[in-house]
């Protein structure tokens, strides 16, 4: 039986955790997600589920693909290591929890519970998934790669600009949900493509852009 998390990612859990823990103790996360009306608690929470969920992906159906054209590099300094699964010509497609429901479900949450109307929130995800898709490259053998502070400059851009007063939220929906449009879902089309047995929406590579986005732009904004 394979070990689900090697000692090095053990560590870097454990180090990122403390780190967390410690950004909200000197106040960074506070006052990010303070903006957001969450308490220091509630968004330790949140983040901690978000990175404890990035190692769970929900698979809902198979494509064919092609095989890799060049040897795939091993994930050594990945947190949270998806267990191994031999390429046998077919991609699994899957919904991660850590970066696609919990945002997700976050993201409706604020919209639900702030002012910001319908037309305001499908501007700025439809900025940030422009932005993404186009920043956005397939990787062969692990899935879609996004540059970090990218979406988070774009998410609170468009949200200052769009509705100051609620920039907070509405910086963390479009960061969110526009990583997930952009850099997941339309790129679909180049799934068959990487020679990878699994592929999660909003997890692998995309899943560093979505949790960075839900802290950077919330704090830009």
């Amino acid at each position: 039986m394979q070990k689900r998390f090697s000692t090095i990612q053990l560590l870097l859990f454990l180090f990122a955790l403390s780190f967390m823990l410690a950004f909200i103790q000197l106040g960074l996360l506070t006052i990010a997600f303070d903006k957001l009306g969450l308490s220091p608690t509630t968004a330790f929470t949140l983040l901690l589920a978000s990175l404890i969920g990035s190692g769970i992906n929900i698979p809902i159906f198979t494509v064919k693909a092609d095989a890799p054209t060049h040897p795939v590099p091993k994930q050594m300094w990945e947190l949270l290591r998806q267990q191994h699964l031999a390429f046998e010509g077919k991609t699994v497609i899957a919904v991660n929890v850590g970066g696609c429901l919990i945002p997700f479900s976050f993201s409706i949450y604020l919209f639900s519970n702030i002012g910001i109307n319908i037309v305001e929130a499908i501007i700025g995800i439809a900025f940030v998934a422009a932005i993404s898709h186009l920043t956005s490259r397939p990787i062969q053998g692990r899935g879609i790669g996004i540059p970090i502070f990218i979406a988070p400059l774009s998410a609170a851009i468009i949200a200052i600009l769009v509705n100051p007063a609620y920039s907070a939220p509405l910086a963390y929906i479009s960061g969110t949900l526009g990583v997930i449009i952009g850099a997941d879902l339309m790129r679909m089309k180049d799934i068959h493509k990487l020679g990878a047995p699994l592929a999660s929406i909003g997890g692998a590579g995309t899943f560093d852009g979505i949790f960075i986005t839900g802290i950077v732009a919330v704090l830009l904004a």
